[in-house]
């Protein structure tokens, strides 16, 4: 299975991750688009720590035993059999935020748009190589294999 890993030490925290994720994952696809235009705008799947010089991304880690899809009572979250990535079926997300709760990252999210869906990474499943991955100008977010 390969995951995201952050190098902390080439993280700059310009949150192009952020701004490359919310885009992806946006209706239009397009980045003046999102940021003018679409209400209620899509949110990041990934979050941005900062203190002081520090800062690194977070997003979820697509645990080999995930709390989350333990959790999950609607059956929305599951383990995808090719890539290992947990994913989610939005159809199927009830809001109870039981993820949300029991993630020890604390990197799933309340969609704001869709008041009973969760938010998570999804590794980009549709892509070779996940945006943030690709998009980060330091090469500070990598994909393993693990």
């Amino acid at each position: 299975m390969k995951r995201i890993f952050i190098r902390e030490e080439f993280c700059i925290g310009c949150r192009l991750c952020e701004i490359h994720c919310l885009v992806a994952h946006s209706s239009s696809k397009d980045i003046i688009k999102v940021f003018k235009k679409e209400k209620p705008r899509p949110i990041s799947r990934i979050i941005v720590e900062q203190k002081g010089y520090n800062s690194f991304s977070l997003q979820c880690r697509h645990c080999d035993k995930p709390y989350c899809l333990e959790a999950c009572m609607s059956g929305a979250l599951y383990r995808d059999e090719k890539s290992g990535a947990i994913l989610q079926d939005k159809e199927k997300c009830v809001g109870c935020w039981m993820c949300i709760m029991v993630c020890p990252y604390g990197v799933i999210k309340r969609e704001i748009n869709n008041k009973k869906v969760s938010s998570k990474c999804d590794l980009c499943i549709d892509r070779e190589i996940p945006i943030c991955v690709e998009r980060c100008p330091n090469q500070a977010l990598i994909l393993k294999e693990v």
